[in-house]
Protein backbone atom coordinates (compact mmCIF):
# COMPACT_ATOMS: atom_id res chain seq x y z
CA UNK A 1 0.00 0.00 0.00
CA UNK A 2 1.86 3.59 -0.90
CA UNK A 3 0.46 6.18 0.65
CA UNK A 4 3.01 9.08 0.25
CA UNK A 5 4.49 10.96 -2.87
CA UNK A 6 7.96 9.84 -1.95
CA UNK A 7 6.79 5.74 -2.04
CA UNK A 8 5.16 6.33 -5.12
CA UNK A 9 7.55 7.65 -7.34
CA UNK A 10 10.23 4.87 -6.10
CA UNK A 11 7.22 2.76 -7.46
CA UNK A 12 7.19 4.46 -10.65
CA UNK A 13 10.90 4.51 -11.07
CA UNK A 14 10.98 0.70 -10.22
CA UNK A 15 8.31 -0.36 -12.82
CA UNK A 16 6.18 -1.26 -10.40
CA UNK A 17 3.37 0.60 -11.14
CA UNK A 18 2.97 3.02 -14.33
CA UNK A 19 1.79 6.77 -14.67
CA UNK A 20 -1.12 5.28 -16.45
CA UNK A 21 -2.57 2.87 -13.76
CA UNK A 22 -2.10 5.68 -11.03
CA UNK A 23 -4.45 8.21 -13.20
CA UNK A 24 -6.76 4.97 -13.69
CA UNK A 25 -6.78 4.39 -9.92
CA UNK A 26 -7.78 8.23 -9.14
CA UNK A 27 -10.05 8.47 -11.33
CA UNK A 28 -11.88 4.63 -10.51
CA UNK A 29 -12.04 6.33 -6.81
CA UNK A 30 -13.39 9.73 -8.09
CA UNK A 31 -15.76 7.78 -9.89
CA UNK A 32 -16.85 5.72 -6.93
CA UNK A 33 -16.43 7.79 -4.08
CA UNK A 34 -16.77 11.41 -4.74
CA UNK A 35 -20.72 11.45 -5.02
CA UNK A 36 -20.70 11.28 -2.08
CA UNK A 37 -17.83 13.60 -1.00
CA UNK A 38 -18.09 16.24 -3.72
CA UNK A 39 -14.53 17.15 -3.59
CA UNK A 40 -14.15 17.28 -7.53
CA UNK A 41 -15.79 20.43 -9.88
CA UNK A 42 -13.92 19.23 -13.27
CA UNK A 43 -11.90 16.39 -14.46
CA UNK A 44 -9.66 16.21 -17.36
CA UNK A 45 -9.27 12.98 -17.94
CA UNK A 46 -7.62 13.63 -21.48
CA UNK A 47 -5.11 15.82 -20.73
CA UNK A 48 -3.85 13.98 -17.40
CA UNK A 49 -4.07 10.67 -19.42
CA UNK A 50 -1.71 12.53 -22.40
CA UNK A 51 0.69 13.40 -19.74
CA UNK A 52 0.60 10.12 -18.01
CA UNK A 53 1.51 8.52 -20.74
CA UNK A 54 4.20 11.06 -21.40
CA UNK A 55 5.48 10.64 -18.27
CA UNK A 56 5.43 6.75 -18.56
CA UNK A 57 7.93 7.26 -21.60
CA UNK A 58 10.06 9.49 -19.43
CA UNK A 59 10.31 7.04 -16.72
CA UNK A 60 10.75 3.92 -19.47
CA UNK A 61 14.08 6.22 -20.39
CA UNK A 62 15.39 6.83 -16.71
CA UNK A 63 14.70 10.44 -17.11
CA UNK A 64 12.15 11.48 -14.68
CA UNK A 65 11.96 15.03 -14.94
CA UNK A 66 11.37 15.28 -10.85
CA UNK A 67 10.12 13.12 -8.05
CA UNK A 68 6.66 13.99 -9.02
CA UNK A 69 6.72 12.93 -12.82
CA UNK A 70 3.30 11.04 -13.25
CA UNK A 71 2.43 11.45 -10.15
CA UNK A 72 -1.93 12.81 -10.01
CA UNK A 73 -2.33 15.97 -8.11
CA UNK A 74 -5.82 18.36 -7.68
CA UNK A 75 -5.84 22.01 -8.01
CA UNK A 76 -7.86 24.09 -6.01
CA UNK A 77 -10.50 26.21 -8.15
CA UNK A 78 -9.49 29.69 -7.58
CA UNK A 79 -6.23 28.65 -9.16
CA UNK A 80 -6.01 29.04 -13.07
CA UNK A 81 -5.12 25.76 -15.21
CA UNK A 82 -5.17 26.01 -18.63
CA UNK A 83 -8.24 24.57 -20.04
CA UNK A 84 -10.18 23.92 -17.24
CA UNK A 85 -13.24 25.59 -15.81
CA UNK A 86 -11.83 28.24 -13.09
CA UNK A 87 -15.13 29.33 -11.43
CA UNK A 88 -13.95 30.59 -7.78
CA UNK A 89 -16.77 29.19 -6.73
CA UNK A 90 -19.05 31.65 -8.91
CA UNK A 91 -21.95 31.15 -11.04
CA UNK A 92 -20.60 34.32 -12.54
CA UNK A 93 -17.32 32.48 -13.43
CA UNK A 94 -19.11 29.34 -14.93
CA UNK A 95 -18.00 29.17 -18.18
CA UNK A 96 -14.99 30.85 -17.73
CA UNK A 97 -11.49 28.94 -19.59
CA UNK A 98 -8.30 30.40 -19.21
CA UNK A 99 -5.50 30.48 -21.99
CA UNK A 100 -2.57 29.61 -19.80
CA UNK A 101 -1.33 27.81 -16.19
CA UNK A 102 -0.92 29.97 -13.58
CA UNK A 103 2.97 29.82 -12.58
CA UNK A 104 2.86 26.94 -9.89
CA UNK A 105 0.45 25.17 -11.94
CA UNK A 106 2.89 25.59 -15.13
CA UNK A 107 6.28 24.63 -12.87
CA UNK A 108 3.97 21.07 -11.72
CA UNK A 109 3.48 20.42 -15.27
CA UNK A 110 6.96 20.90 -16.19
CA UNK A 111 8.15 18.60 -13.26
CA UNK A 112 5.62 15.93 -15.01
CA UNK A 113 2.88 16.15 -12.84
CA UNK A 114 -0.76 14.78 -13.79
CA UNK A 115 -3.55 17.64 -13.22
CA UNK A 116 -6.42 15.62 -12.99
CA UNK A 117 -8.95 17.94 -12.33
CA UNK A 118 -10.51 21.17 -9.56
CA UNK A 119 -11.57 21.14 -6.20
CA UNK A 120 -14.66 22.41 -4.60
CA UNK A 121 -14.48 25.82 -2.82
CA UNK A 122 -16.97 28.61 -1.19
CA UNK A 123 -18.00 31.26 -3.74
CA UNK A 124 -15.01 33.41 -3.65
CA UNK A 125 -12.77 31.22 -1.32
CA UNK A 126 -13.95 33.76 1.73
CA UNK A 127 -15.39 31.62 4.13
CA UNK A 128 -14.60 28.56 6.40
CA UNK A 129 -16.87 26.01 4.83
CA UNK A 130 -17.00 24.22 0.88
CA UNK A 131 -20.43 25.06 -0.67
CA UNK A 132 -21.58 27.36 -3.18
CA UNK A 133 -24.63 27.77 -5.34
CA UNK A 134 -22.89 26.19 -8.15
CA UNK A 135 -21.46 22.94 -7.27
CA UNK A 136 -23.07 22.32 -3.47
CA UNK A 137 -21.44 21.17 -0.74
CA UNK A 138 -18.40 19.41 0.44
CA UNK A 139 -18.30 16.73 2.97
CA UNK A 140 -16.09 15.58 5.07
CA UNK A 141 -14.59 11.61 4.46
CA UNK A 142 -14.29 11.23 8.18
CA UNK A 143 -17.55 11.53 8.57
CA UNK A 144 -20.21 12.72 5.80
CA UNK A 145 -22.57 15.00 7.88
CA UNK A 146 -19.43 17.44 8.63
CA UNK A 147 -17.42 19.99 6.71
CA UNK A 148 -13.98 19.65 5.53
CA UNK A 149 -13.78 23.27 6.36
CA UNK A 150 -12.68 25.85 4.09
CA UNK A 151 -11.68 27.24 1.45
CA UNK A 152 -9.64 24.30 0.29
CA UNK A 153 -12.12 22.13 1.48
CA UNK A 154 -12.51 20.28 -1.96
CA UNK A 155 -9.02 20.06 -1.78
CA UNK A 156 -8.78 18.43 1.39
CA UNK A 157 -11.29 16.13 0.64
CA UNK A 158 -10.31 14.55 -2.31
CA UNK A 159 -6.55 13.56 -0.08
CA UNK A 160 -8.03 12.27 2.90
CA UNK A 161 -10.37 10.07 0.70
CA UNK A 162 -7.45 8.97 -1.46
CA UNK A 163 -9.11 9.90 -4.54
CA UNK A 164 -5.66 11.91 -4.51
CA UNK A 165 -2.30 11.34 -3.12
CA UNK A 166 -1.52 15.31 -3.06
CA UNK A 167 -3.83 18.56 -3.61
CA UNK A 168 -2.54 22.04 -4.35
CA UNK A 169 -4.50 24.86 -2.41
CA UNK A 170 -4.62 28.62 -1.64
CA UNK A 171 -4.28 30.10 1.82
CA UNK A 172 -6.00 33.66 2.60
CA UNK A 173 -6.76 33.37 6.04
CA UNK A 174 -6.15 29.79 6.76
CA UNK A 175 -7.78 28.24 4.07
CA UNK A 176 -5.26 25.10 4.12
CA UNK A 177 -4.36 24.28 7.79
CA UNK A 178 -7.85 24.54 9.05
CA UNK A 179 -9.06 22.13 6.32
CA UNK A 180 -5.71 19.77 6.73
CA UNK A 181 -6.29 19.84 10.81
CA UNK A 182 -10.75 18.73 9.71
CA UNK A 183 -9.08 16.12 7.94
CA UNK A 184 -5.89 14.76 9.30
CA UNK A 185 -3.38 15.91 6.93
CA UNK A 186 -0.10 18.16 6.48
CA UNK A 187 -1.56 21.69 5.54
CA UNK A 188 1.76 23.54 4.49
CA UNK A 189 1.30 28.02 4.04
CA UNK A 190 4.44 29.08 2.73
CA UNK A 191 5.67 32.61 2.99
CA UNK A 192 4.52 35.73 0.86
CA UNK A 193 6.47 35.34 -2.35
CA UNK A 194 7.93 31.68 -1.68
CA UNK A 195 5.17 30.58 -4.38
CA UNK A 196 5.24 33.32 -7.14
CA UNK A 197 2.02 33.80 -8.61
CA UNK A 198 1.11 35.41 -12.16
CA UNK A 199 -1.57 35.19 -14.67
CA UNK A 200 -4.18 33.93 -11.86
CA UNK A 201 -6.87 35.84 -10.27
CA UNK A 202 -6.82 38.98 -8.72
CA UNK A 203 -5.59 39.67 -5.91
CA UNK A 204 -8.19 40.76 -3.95
CA UNK A 205 -6.57 39.84 -0.30
CA UNK A 206 -3.66 42.07 -1.27
CA UNK A 207 -0.81 39.48 -0.16
CA UNK A 208 -1.93 37.51 2.41
CA UNK A 209 -2.99 34.72 -0.02
CA UNK A 210 -0.51 32.29 -0.90
CA UNK A 211 -0.61 28.87 -3.20
CA UNK A 212 0.39 25.85 -0.89
CA UNK A 213 -0.35 22.04 -0.23
CA UNK A 214 -2.18 19.68 1.38
CA UNK A 215 -0.42 16.40 2.17
CA UNK A 216 -0.05 13.10 4.05
CA UNK A 217 3.35 13.95 5.29
CA UNK A 218 5.99 16.58 5.35
CA UNK A 219 8.33 14.80 3.14
CA UNK A 220 5.43 15.35 0.63
CA UNK A 221 4.97 19.34 1.79
CA UNK A 222 9.05 19.67 1.09
CA UNK A 223 8.36 17.68 -2.20
CA UNK A 224 5.70 19.92 -4.04
CA UNK A 225 6.99 23.38 -1.86
CA UNK A 226 10.58 22.61 -4.13
CA UNK A 227 8.79 21.68 -7.48
CA UNK A 228 6.85 25.24 -6.77
CA UNK A 229 8.72 27.58 -4.96
CA UNK A 230 11.08 30.39 -6.39
CA UNK A 231 10.78 33.91 -7.98
CA UNK A 232 9.28 35.22 -11.10
CA UNK A 233 10.33 38.55 -12.35
CA UNK A 234 6.45 39.04 -13.08
CA UNK A 235 5.53 39.04 -9.56
CA UNK A 236 7.83 41.21 -7.55
CA UNK A 237 6.50 39.58 -4.35
CA UNK A 238 8.55 36.30 -5.16
CA UNK A 239 11.95 38.93 -5.92
CA UNK A 240 11.95 40.09 -2.55
CA UNK A 241 11.73 36.25 -0.89
CA UNK A 242 14.83 35.76 1.55
CA UNK A 243 15.78 32.99 3.07
CA UNK A 244 16.32 32.69 7.08
CA UNK A 245 17.54 30.33 9.44
CA UNK A 246 17.33 30.84 13.59
CA UNK A 247 20.70 30.56 15.48
CA UNK A 248 19.94 28.37 18.03
CA UNK A 249 20.17 24.20 17.41
CA UNK A 250 17.27 24.34 20.18
CA UNK A 251 14.90 26.46 19.05
CA UNK A 252 12.81 28.54 21.38
CA UNK A 253 8.94 28.28 21.00
CA UNK A 254 6.03 30.32 22.09
CA UNK A 255 3.30 28.08 22.95
CA UNK A 256 0.02 29.99 23.42
CA UNK A 257 -2.99 27.71 23.77
CA UNK A 258 -5.68 30.47 23.95
CA UNK A 259 -6.10 34.29 22.18
CA UNK A 260 -7.38 35.70 25.07
CA UNK A 261 -10.86 34.87 25.90
CA UNK A 262 -11.48 33.18 22.47
CA UNK A 263 -13.34 30.44 22.41
CA UNK A 264 -11.24 26.93 22.15
CA UNK A 265 -12.97 23.11 21.97
CA UNK A 266 -11.49 21.68 25.38
CA UNK A 267 -10.81 17.99 23.25
CA UNK A 268 -8.66 20.27 20.98
CA UNK A 269 -6.43 22.53 23.84
CA UNK A 270 -5.81 18.91 25.45
CA UNK A 271 -4.82 17.52 22.18
CA UNK A 272 -2.14 20.79 21.64
CA UNK A 273 -0.99 20.57 25.04
CA UNK A 274 -0.08 16.84 24.36
CA UNK A 275 1.58 17.88 21.63
CA UNK A 276 3.58 20.44 23.11
CA UNK A 277 4.90 18.21 25.86
CA UNK A 278 6.30 16.47 23.14
CA UNK A 279 8.02 19.01 21.44
CA UNK A 280 9.38 20.18 25.00
CA UNK A 281 11.98 17.44 24.44
CA UNK A 282 13.13 19.09 21.22
CA UNK A 283 13.53 22.68 22.08
CA UNK A 284 12.79 25.41 24.54
CA UNK A 285 9.30 25.72 25.39
CA UNK A 286 7.82 29.04 26.81
CA UNK A 287 3.36 28.98 27.34
CA UNK A 288 2.23 32.96 26.92
CA UNK A 289 -0.56 34.87 26.03
CA UNK A 290 -1.87 36.94 23.23
CA UNK A 291 0.83 38.77 21.71
CA UNK A 292 -1.14 40.88 19.07
CA UNK A 293 -3.92 42.94 18.82
CA UNK A 294 -6.46 40.66 18.13
CA UNK A 295 -9.06 43.30 17.46
CA UNK A 296 -6.94 45.32 15.33
CA UNK A 297 -6.25 42.03 13.24
CA UNK A 298 -10.00 41.37 12.75
CA UNK A 299 -10.45 45.04 11.52
CA UNK A 300 -7.89 44.61 9.00
CA UNK A 301 -9.11 41.45 7.89
CA UNK A 302 -12.77 42.73 7.86
CA UNK A 303 -11.91 45.58 5.55
CA UNK A 304 -9.67 44.25 3.20
CA UNK A 305 -11.54 40.63 2.13
CA UNK A 306 -14.60 43.14 1.85
CA UNK A 307 -13.56 45.64 -0.02
CA UNK A 308 -12.16 43.03 -2.23
CA UNK A 309 -15.25 40.94 -2.90
CA UNK A 310 -16.86 45.02 -3.68
CA UNK A 311 -14.04 45.62 -6.05
CA UNK A 312 -15.06 42.14 -7.81
CA UNK A 313 -18.23 43.47 -8.36
CA UNK A 314 -16.73 46.02 -10.79
CA UNK A 315 -14.40 43.50 -12.29
CA UNK A 316 -16.46 41.49 -13.54
CA UNK A 317 -20.33 43.04 -13.87
CA UNK A 318 -22.91 40.88 -13.44
CA UNK A 319 -21.23 39.54 -10.17
CA UNK A 320 -23.43 40.40 -7.66
CA UNK A 321 -26.15 39.78 -9.28
CA UNK A 322 -25.89 35.96 -9.78
CA UNK A 323 -23.83 35.71 -6.63
CA UNK A 324 -25.03 34.08 -3.46
CA UNK A 325 -26.25 35.45 -0.30
CA UNK A 326 -22.95 35.35 1.73
CA UNK A 327 -21.26 37.44 -1.22
CA UNK A 328 -24.07 39.95 -1.88
CA UNK A 329 -23.64 41.08 2.00
CA UNK A 330 -19.35 41.14 1.64
CA UNK A 331 -19.92 43.22 -1.34
CA UNK A 332 -22.18 45.95 0.76
CA UNK A 333 -20.15 45.41 3.66
CA UNK A 334 -17.17 46.43 1.52
CA UNK A 335 -18.80 49.86 -0.23
CA UNK A 336 -19.13 51.37 3.91
CA UNK A 337 -15.85 51.13 3.90
CA UNK A 338 -13.53 54.49 2.46
CA UNK A 339 -10.67 54.97 0.59
CA UNK A 340 -9.15 56.53 4.32
CA UNK A 341 -10.40 52.92 5.74
CA UNK A 342 -8.76 51.12 3.29
CA UNK A 343 -5.18 52.55 4.19
CA UNK A 344 -5.55 52.71 7.45
CA UNK A 345 -5.82 49.03 7.05
CA UNK A 346 -2.90 48.50 5.20
CA UNK A 347 -0.86 50.90 8.14
CA UNK A 348 -2.11 48.12 10.56
CA UNK A 349 -0.90 45.31 8.56
CA UNK A 350 2.67 47.24 8.95
CA UNK A 351 2.64 47.59 12.34
CA UNK A 352 1.08 43.92 13.39
CA UNK A 353 3.96 42.79 10.66
CA UNK A 354 6.23 44.97 13.07
CA UNK A 355 5.04 43.64 16.16
CA UNK A 356 5.61 39.83 14.98
CA UNK A 357 9.08 40.46 14.30
CA UNK A 358 9.61 41.73 17.27
CA UNK A 359 7.94 38.36 18.96
CA UNK A 360 10.30 36.36 16.21
CA UNK A 361 13.09 38.16 17.53
CA UNK A 362 12.62 36.54 20.99
CA UNK A 363 11.27 33.05 20.25
CA UNK A 364 11.60 31.08 16.41
CA UNK A 365 8.22 29.27 16.20
CA UNK A 366 5.13 30.10 17.94
CA UNK A 367 2.68 26.67 18.55
CA UNK A 368 -1.16 27.13 18.50
CA UNK A 369 -4.20 25.11 17.94
CA UNK A 370 -4.92 25.07 13.91
CA UNK A 371 -8.70 25.40 14.69
CA UNK A 372 -10.95 26.77 17.43
CA UNK A 373 -13.36 24.03 16.98
CA UNK A 374 -14.41 20.62 15.52
CA UNK A 375 -15.69 19.71 12.39
CA UNK A 376 -19.39 20.74 12.29
CA UNK A 377 -22.26 20.33 10.16
CA UNK A 378 -21.19 20.06 6.18
CA UNK A 379 -24.61 22.84 5.53
CA UNK A 380 -23.45 25.80 7.75
CA UNK A 381 -21.11 28.08 7.31
CA UNK A 382 -19.44 28.11 10.98
CA UNK A 383 -19.96 26.41 14.30
CA UNK A 384 -22.91 27.40 15.93
CA UNK A 385 -21.21 26.69 19.43
CA UNK A 386 -17.70 25.96 20.91
CA UNK A 387 -17.01 24.31 24.07
CA UNK A 388 -20.51 24.74 24.82
CA UNK A 389 -21.21 29.08 24.17
CA UNK A 390 -21.94 30.62 21.09
CA UNK A 391 -19.82 31.22 18.57
CA UNK A 392 -19.23 34.00 15.97
CA UNK A 393 -19.04 33.26 12.03
CA UNK A 394 -14.60 33.80 12.65
CA UNK A 395 -14.60 32.15 16.00
CA UNK A 396 -13.15 29.17 14.76
CA UNK A 397 -10.38 30.49 12.33
CA UNK A 398 -9.21 32.76 15.03
CA UNK A 399 -5.75 31.23 15.18
CA UNK A 400 -4.87 31.44 11.38
CA UNK A 401 -5.65 34.91 10.12
CA UNK A 402 -2.67 36.45 11.75
CA UNK A 403 -0.38 34.34 10.28
CA UNK A 404 -1.22 35.33 6.51
CA UNK A 405 -1.02 39.17 7.97
CA UNK A 406 2.35 38.58 9.10
CA UNK A 407 3.20 37.26 5.72
CA UNK A 408 4.67 34.14 8.00
CA UNK A 409 4.97 30.53 6.97
CA UNK A 410 2.77 28.36 9.08
CA UNK A 411 2.34 24.31 8.81
CA UNK A 412 -0.58 22.39 10.46
CA UNK A 413 0.26 19.06 11.78
CA UNK A 414 -2.36 15.69 12.36
CA UNK A 415 -1.35 15.47 16.08
CA UNK A 416 -4.39 13.67 17.10
CA UNK A 417 -8.18 12.50 16.96
CA UNK A 418 -11.26 13.64 19.93
CA UNK A 419 -13.21 11.67 21.67
CA UNK A 420 -15.57 10.87 19.05
CA UNK A 421 -12.78 9.90 16.36
CA UNK A 422 -12.46 13.20 15.04
CA UNK A 423 -8.69 14.97 13.30
CA UNK A 424 -6.95 17.64 15.51
CA UNK A 425 -4.31 19.83 14.04
CA UNK A 426 -1.58 22.19 15.88
CA UNK A 427 0.13 24.85 14.15
CA UNK A 428 3.65 25.80 13.85
CA UNK A 429 4.59 29.37 12.73
CA UNK A 430 8.33 30.72 11.73
CA UNK A 431 9.72 34.10 11.24
CA UNK A 432 9.48 35.34 7.48
CA UNK A 433 11.55 33.45 5.31
CA UNK A 434 12.52 30.70 7.47
CA UNK A 435 10.47 28.00 5.40
CA UNK A 436 12.93 25.53 5.18
CA UNK A 437 13.89 25.19 9.10
CA UNK A 438 10.15 25.58 9.76
CA UNK A 439 9.61 22.04 7.61
CA UNK A 440 12.80 20.77 8.48
CA UNK A 441 11.65 20.88 12.19
CA UNK A 442 8.03 20.05 11.70
CA UNK A 443 9.36 16.73 9.75
CA UNK A 444 11.63 15.90 13.15
CA UNK A 445 8.39 16.79 15.31
CA UNK A 446 5.87 14.25 13.20
CA UNK A 447 8.31 11.30 14.01
CA UNK A 448 6.89 11.83 18.17
CA UNK A 449 3.45 11.66 16.81
CA UNK A 450 1.43 8.23 16.46
CA UNK A 451 0.82 7.49 12.73
CA UNK A 452 -1.98 9.00 11.49
CA UNK A 453 -5.53 7.00 10.70
CA UNK A 454 -6.03 8.78 7.79
CA UNK A 455 -7.17 7.20 4.64
CA UNK A 456 -4.67 5.40 2.82
CA UNK A 457 -4.03 6.28 -1.11
CA UNK A 458 -3.39 2.74 -2.08
CA UNK A 459 -3.10 1.45 -5.37
CA UNK A 460 -5.29 -1.33 -5.88
CA UNK A 461 -8.22 -1.74 -3.99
Amino acid sequence: MLKEIGEIAAALRSGEVTSEALLDRSLERIARQDAAINSFVAIDEVGARTAARESDQRLARNEARSMIDGIPLSIKDNILVRGMPATWGSKALADFLPERDETPVARLRDAGALIIGKTNVPELTLEGYTNNDLFGVTRNPWDLRLTPGGSSGGAAAGVAAGLVPAAIGTDGGGSIRRPASHTSLVGWKPSTGRVSRAFGFPSILTDFEVVGTLTRSIADARILDAVMAGPDTRDRRSMAMRMGRWPNERPRILYVPRFGEALVDPEILATTAAFAETLSSMADLVEGELFFDLEAANRVWRIISRAGVDYLTKWRPGLETVAGHSVREMAADGRTFSAADYLSALEAVSALRSTFSDLFARYDLVLTPTAAALPWPAEQPFPQTIAGAHAGPRDHAVFTGWVNIGGLPGVSLPVGFSSSGLPIGAQLVAEFGHDEQLLEFAEAAMTFIEPSRSFAYDLWP
